[in-house]
């Protein structure tokens, strides 16, 4: 078996599901901690977000049997907790929350399960 197919064996289906709760945590970490002033590079702030929802996606579709519903979910998941996260920053006294930011977050959404279905074609 090649290394892609290994990506979607159904045995490996757990571990990408708490791969996702791992990752997770770790987005509303950043997403909630109290920003800096001095962010080194604030002009990566939508890449930032453009490679953690793409992640999100990527794993999240590993970690459940591909279908048009599941993809349907995990869009629908990923961008309710995207819209949660920017809304929660809001309140925070150091974030602000962003449309852009949201809409960067679509985006990565889009590439990441474009990459899993290019893995998908490939293995």
């Amino acid at each position: 078996m090649n290394d892609s197919r290994l990506l979607f064996d159904p045995r490996w289906r757990r571990n990408w599901r708490l791969l996702l709760l791992c990752l997770l945590a770790a987005v509303s970490w950043f997403a909630f901690v109290p920003s800096t002033p001095h962010d080194a590079l604030p002009q990566l702030d939508k890449g930032r977000h453009l490679l953690a929802f793409a992640s999100l996606a990527l794993v999240a579709s590993l970690g459940w049997p591909p279908a048009p519903r599941t993809t349907t979910l995990i869009t629908l998941g990923l961008m309710a907790y995207g819209l949660f996260i920017e809304l929660m920053q809001t309140q925070l006294p150091t974030r602000t929350g962003s449309v852009a930011d949201w809409l960067a977050d679509g985006i990565g959404i889009a590439l990441g399960l474009l990459l899993h279905l290019a893995l998908r074609r490939r293995g």
